[in-house]
């Protein structure tokens, strides 16, 4: 059988694009991705002021497809655009509030702690994402030479800036001195990944203050973060990042939020930690550690079931 065609239509940001591409290839597509770019001051009006035209955007040279996602601000207007304009029936299908009608799209997919509502919107608890377990597994071996072998793990997954958090260092040293100290009263041995909106002087900091005791990872590696997540006993994500915190959440493993003071009101975020709270998923880092089991949160697959139904009907 041959396979829809999909077009992934983003700003170019990692969270974006583990967003469209899980879900693409939880749909089975066949897929090209596209970073949107708008014209002139396009850029600064919102998709609900602007118009549905070639105008807004620059133009994408693209053909036959079947499917359009996307997601992100930039994305709203492509998306609806391409749709209204194509040559045959096309579904297209937005991730995130597009902060316009939502008739504009087939299906729109929003985390619940967005109180998102619609006939077409697909709630989810945390974020869909493009990791599987096979290919987390898959990669197990590949950070194993670099760590002792009788040890038990301790992942630290470290985000960056956000308009809501702040990344200072003397905030960052104090979950690095948190860190490691469980890693060394529990004879673990960590490792830390850092993601792409981790600053340079934030991994530097990391090797000062942890190389003793843990692998520090210098580099954007996603075979280490896959690696990484295999190997480790206990997670724990900055708490900064929505889309790592889903991620980890593929794996039934403990995972615990650092938890860093806020610049602005966070209130969606910690409404997506209190959700995934009572779901017993993730718990506040403090100074112990202890094991827990869930049921493991694979929402991308569960979203792209309902989807293909409601598509084959």
């Amino acid at each position: 059988m041959t396979k829809l065609k999909g077009i992934l239509l983003t700003q170019g940001m990692h969270g974006m694009i583990s967003q469209v591409e899980g879900l693409a290839k939880a749909l089975d597509l066949d897929f090209t991705h596209h970073t949107v770019e708008l014209n002139n001051f396009w850029e600064m009006i919102p998709p609900k002021l602007s118009p549905i035209s070639q105008n807004v955007y620059k133009k994408l040279n693209l053909n036959d497809f079947d499917l359009i996602i996307s997601c992100g601000r930039k994305s709203v207007i492509p998306s609806i655009h391409l749709k209204k304009t194509a040559n045959k029936k096309v579904f297209n299908i937005h991730i995130q509030d597009p902060k316009v009608d939502l008739n504009h799209f087939d299906f729109i997919i929003a985390p619940e702690h967005d109180a998102l509502k619609g006939n077409n919107v697909l709630n989810t608890k945390g974020a869909i994402h493009y990791l599987t377990k096979e290919e987390i597994d898959k990669h197990t071996d590949y950070l194993k030479n670099r760590l002792v072998s009788n040890r038990d793990y301790f992942l630290l997954i470290l985000g960056g800036p956000t308009k809501h958090y702040k990344y200072s260092e003397q905030n960052i040293e104090i979950i690095l001195n948190l860190f490691n100290d469980l890693v060394n009263k529990n004879n673990l041995q960590g490792i830390v990944i850092p993601s792409m909106r981790t600053p340079k002087n934030i991994i530097e900091l990391s090797k000062i203050k942890l190389q003793q005791n843990s692998l520090v990872i210098e580099t954007i590696d996603k075979k280490a973060y896959l690696s990484a997540l295999s190997l480790a006993k206990y997670i724990c994500v900055t708490c900064d990042s929505t889309s790592m915190i889903s991620e980890a959440a593929i794996t039934g493993k403990p995972i615990y939020f650092a938890d860093i003071p806020t610049n602005k009101n966070d209130q969606r975020i910690r409404k997506f930690r209190e959700l995934l709270s009572e779901l017993n998923i993730i718990k506040k880092l403090d100074n112990s550690l202890e094991n827990w089991s869930y049921k493991k949160l694979d929402e991308t697959n569960r979203v792209a079931s309902i989807i293909k139904q409601k598509i084959n009907s």
